[in-house]
């Protein structure tokens, strides 16, 4: 006789069915990534956000290609470019209110630089001459985030607490698709879900995590299936079209600013330089792969579609470059001018009240800087007097 055979043995009663908490059909992105440009959709956009759209994208190629000089000629420490990037990057900064957060990664300078910062304060970080380079608070843009996808949770605590103060506030957090394998971007999303905070994620999916192909990083269908697992919607999108990404993300802002929650969005786009100007990328991609993602160049594809419509001239084009060049010269001028650094300032903005150990810190530094500056000038006041009291 069996223990469930006995009398009086537990037997529990068969579970009822399960049913799903969410539909996931109204979350699955579209099997194919959303385009908007040489389509009929095309035509519904407003000319002169199109017009915008152009001169942005024309002005960030011109940044990406002047910051990367700049590392050549040893005025940046490291330069990670956006090229190829620049509608993902210009689409998501536009998409924002005023009072909106963006929360970029170390390659997103483009998208704070298109909200409006000042270039050069862009990339202070890369210059490594501030923690930042600017105030989060004043340009609603989180610090450039080098730990990958650490800005996620950030991002959706952010816009949890704003909803729970009743602040009109969306975060638009930019992510690889590297950090995507990161523990941070599965906590952020799952807490972004269960709260509904009004937060709108953005893959960059630009093909590769430095040397690694997306293949050898997730077997799921795209990365935007991933939201799916967490309930919340996926949306698929060329990130290669400023119009299809501007309209995408337009939506899951809109959607997030109505109480809808998060959504993720995937762009399906490719970093055209290397990882960074330290990286060799012909070590692990050939230039077959990188010609034929040239052909889909996002300037060039907004381009044709203002000129065949008759929305850009020769004189358009001519002006957007302009514009791009005079801003270039800006950044080369400013950025050749050798800053004025304050140690102390390793201090500032750490925490909002110090702590003990960083005001021990503080009081270490200024007393080195102090005993460096005592040595110095009494160096120069023995060498001053030497020939003179040499020749007595």
């Amino acid at each position: 006789m069996t223990v469930m055979e006995q009398r009086g043995a537990y037997r529990p009663t068969p579970p009822p069915a399960w049913q799903p908490r969410t539909d996931p059909a109204p979350l699955l992105p579209d099997a194919l990534p959303y385009r908007v440009l040489g389509t009929e959709a095309a035509g519904q956009v407003d000319p002169g956000l199109l017009r915008r759209l152009y001169a942005e994208l024309v002005r960030g190629r011109r940044y990406n290609t002047q910051a990367t000089a700049l590392t050549k000629q040893g005025r940046l420490a490291v330069y990670p470019s956006s090229t190829g990037q620049e509608a993902c990057e210009v689409a998501a900064a536009l998409v924002l209110e005023e009072h909106d957060w963006l929360f970029p990664s170390y390659r997103d300078t483009l998208a704070a630089v298109a909200r409006g910062l000042d270039p050069v304060q862009a990339l202070t970080l890369l210059r490594g001459d501030w923690h930042t380079g600017y105030d989060p608070r004043e340009h609603r843009i989180a610090p450039l985030c080098t730990p990958l996808a650490t800005q996620l949770p950030h991002a959706v605590g952010l816009a949890h607490a704003a909803r729970l103060k009743g602040d009109d506030v969306v975060a638009l957090a930019l992510v690889g698709d590297g950090g995507t394998s990161e523990g941070d971007f599965h906590e952020a999303l799952n807490f972004a879900a269960v709260w509904q905070a009004p937060v709108v994620f953005l893959v960059q999916n630009n093909g590769f995590a430095i040397s690694v192909p997306l293949a050898k990083q997730t077997a799921a269908p795209s990365l935007a299936h991933k939201a799916v697992g967490y309930g919340m919607p996926g949306r698929l999108v060329d990130g290669n079209d400023a119009a299809a990404v501007h309209q995408v993300l337009s939506e899951a802002v809109a959607h997030a600013r109505a109480g809808g929650g998060p959504t993720l969005v995937e762009a399906v786009t490719y970093r055209i330089d290397a990882h960074t100007n330290a990286d060799d990328a012909t070590r692990y991609r050939g230039d077959t792969e990188v010609e034929t993602w040239r052909g889909h160049d996002p300037i060039a594809l907004l381009e044709h579609e203002l000129t065949e419509r008759g929305l850009l001239d020769e004189d358009g084009i001519r002006t957007a470059r302009d514009a791009a060049e005079a801003m270039a010269a800006d950044l080369r001028e400013r950025m050749n001018q050798d800053p004025v650094l304050d140690p102390m300032d390793l201090f500032a903005h750490v925490y909002a009240e110090p702590t003990p150990q960083l005001r021990e810190q503080e009081a270490l530094l200024r007393a080195e800087l102090d005993a460096e500056a005592d040595g110095s000038h009494e160096h120069g006041h023995t060498h001053a007097h030497g020939p003179e009291g040499a020749g007595r």
